[in-house]
């Protein structure tokens, strides 16, 4: 019998997007709703949308490139391969949203709340959540060169054959954190990985910042 693990994963509904029209980008609004529409190949870069909602969406091939999402919301929505070496979303409400094979530069999402939430084979460079609340989120055969979770909440977050390249966890708040699942090469805020998971492994790698961290000397 397989051992059962002391960590919760992140719970979800399926996101599921039918009958949906052909939206028209061009007429697309800041601080408007819309719902029910499929957006397919279509270009949005250096638009402001701040305060736009969007319900039971979906984005195919969306070139998003220093596009503004400040306050924005997102419920039911599914991206697939959205470029944008710039993405301003600070503030954002996401909730069922999915990325797939999508690509980020900077993605700036600080201060935002995020619920069931999956990115799934993607390369982002830089993913800022500093000050984020999240819950029910999932990196899937991801690559991220930097991400910052400074003073963020965090619950039922795993990571699965993801590389983190530098992770930041400065005064964060973890629950059910699952790390196993990532190829960590740097690691800052050590002193906060309470409530993360780790496997053997990890341990043994992160042993000399454990032992920096608590000013304990190794000598050989």
């Amino acid at each position: 019998m397989a051992k059962k693990s002391l960590t919760a994963a992140p719970r979800f509904d399926e996101l599921t997007l039918t009958n949906l029209s052909n939206g028209n980008a061009d007429s697309l609004q800041a601080h408007e709703s819309y719902s029910g529409q499929r957006f397919d190949a279509v270009d949005i870069r250096e638009r402001d949308f701040s305060g736009i909602s969007f319900n039971e969406s979906e984005f195919v091939e969306l070139e998003a490139n220093a596009v503004v999402f400040r306050s924005a919301s997102f419920v039911d929505t599914r991206f697939e391969k959205l470029n944008a070496p710039i993405f301003t979303a600070p503030r954002t409400n996401l909730r069922d949203v999915s990325f797939e094979g999508s690509r980020f530069g900077s993605a700036e999402f600080y201060e935002t709340s995020w619920s069931s939430v999956r990115f799934t084979h993607c390369r982002i460079g830089y993913l800022n959540l500093r000050g984020a609340h999240l819950e029910d989120v999932l990196f899937s055969d991801c690559l991220i060169d930097e991400l910052d979770l400074g003073a963020a909440t965090a619950n039922r977050v795993s990571f699965k054959n993801t590389q983190i390249n530098n992770l930041d966890l400065t005064r964060s708040t973890l629950t059910n954190f699952d790390l196993r699942g990532v190829e960590l090469r740097q690691l800052g805020g050590v002193e906060h990985l309470t409530g993360a998971t780790l496997n053997s492994h990890q341990l043994v790698e992160l042993a000399p910042l454990f032992a920096r961290n608590l000013g304990i000397v190794i000598d050989d």
